[in-house]
């Protein structure tokens, strides 16, 4: 049921970008989404799953589970159903790099580039961070269900994205969302699909399930009300936009920290995650990079700060405010080895990409002005009213 609830994941993503792009591109940018779930799932299959969780040593898997060779369907281990829940993880983390390059990145080269950027980057993370000789977890640091493997590592090799694909055209003042209720209901799946993301990490329908379904649903909870405030308090408006932006980065800040913290730390995990995304946001448009649906501040910033306040806010005696600082320096070491390492791989793959023949990052400025789901996919989100 969990891997079910991650998977839906992937479609609420799929509504909550497409409702934030104009109209021309929706059928594109739901694509970039609904394609992972084909593309990762066989990567993960034929290689993926055995980079990331075979017994390689502390920085990689190895070729045991090839094929998932020996990855056994027996359910008193767990193996295959472990195998097939983090597929889904696997699935909608490249998924979420999509917002930073919406509306102009070529989805050919996207395609190779979720090959790639699984082999190269997921699965080593994933190694270092949830394998039992992964390096990070020998270490110390944790990560519930993903603050690092996937928001951080997400948010990361967005900022290179959309450094390397550049701004969009046309879009000096940004782009007002052409669908707002896809917002909100992409968003309002998320939030379900993300009970089997953080509940289910504890690989047991027990008393840890229910503590971290309780703080998910709390830390949400917060950041929504903290990011409906504070627009209210700039702008005079109560966004919708902005309730649903606020519960997706308290969804993403409680995730590391969702089978540590109790139900106070998670109401300060949602408050502080409310804060420094609303902020992230608006200090984003000062800078020259278009991330163009805020990948970064939603998932780096807030994946960041969860983290942190995993090793601030964990109880029995193993967070900062229990009195002991070893976890936090911990994670502070996994979020600088993932943001570097997210960094440098993912800027590597996508200039080698950007110089093979018949690939190249960007799409063609004519795609770009007819809009990318007739122009590369001979489609359109809504035939009664054109492609605006």
């Amino acid at each position: 049921m969990a891997s079910a609830l991650v998977l839906f994941m992937t479609p609420g993503l799929a509504f909550f970008y497409g409702g934030l792009v104009r109209g021309k591109n929706v059928v594109n940018t739901v694509m970039y989404s609904f394609v992972s779930m084909g593309v990762v799932s066989v990567v993960w299959v034929l290689w993926g799953y055995s980079l990331a969780f075979g017994e390689g040593g502390p920085w990689i898997g190895n070729f045991d589970f090839l094929g998932f060779k020996d990855v056994s369907s027996n359910p008193e281990d767990g193996a295959m159903l472990f195998a097939i829940f983090q597929m889904m993880f696997a699935i909608i983390t490249p998924a979420l790099i999509t917002g930073a390059i919406a509306e102009r990145f070529k989805f050919t080269t996207y395609l190779v580039f979720l090959v790639a950027w699984i082999t190269f980057v997921y699965a080593p993370i994933a190694h270092w961070v949830w394998a039992g000789d992964g390096w990070l977890f020998e270490m110390g640091a944790l990560d519930f269900a993903g603050g690092t493997v996937v928001h951080i590592n997400a948010g990361i090799a967005a900022v290179v994205a959309a450094l390397l694909v550049g701004k969009r055209r046309g879009v000096d003042r940004g782009v007002e969302p052409h669908n707002v209720p896809f917002v909100i209901l992409g968003a309002g799946i998320l939030w379900f699909g993300w009970f089997g993301f953080n509940a289910g990490s504890g690989l047991a329908a027990d008393g840890l399930a229910i503590s971290a379904f309780l703080v998910t649903n709390v830390a949400a909870a917060m950041a929504l009300v903290t990011w409906v405030i504070l627009g209210h308090i700039h702008t005079g408006k109560m966004s919708a936009v902005g309730a649903a932006t606020g519960a997706v980065a308290g969804l993403v800040a409680i995730t590391p920290a969702s089978g540590f913290v109790g139900p106070m730390g998670a109401i300060a995990v949602g408050l502080g995650a409310g804060v420094l995304t609303f902020y992230a946001v608006r200090i984003r448009h000062k800078f020259g990079f278009d991330d163009a649906l805020e990948v970064m501040a939603v998932h780096g910033i807030g994946g960041i700060w969860g983290a942190l306040a995993t090793g601030i806010f964990a109880v029995g005696g193993i967070g900062l405010i229990d009195g002991d600082a070893t976890v936090l320096g911990y994670n502070v070491v996994a979020v600088l080895a993932t943001i570097a390492y997210s960094f440098i791989v993912t800027f590597v793959i996508l200039k080698i990409l950007d110089v093979i023949p018949g690939l190249g990052l960007r799409a063609d400025e004519a795609d770009e002005d007819t809009g990318l789901d007739v122009s590369l996919h001979g489609e359109r989100g809504y035939v009664s009213d054109g492609a605006d």
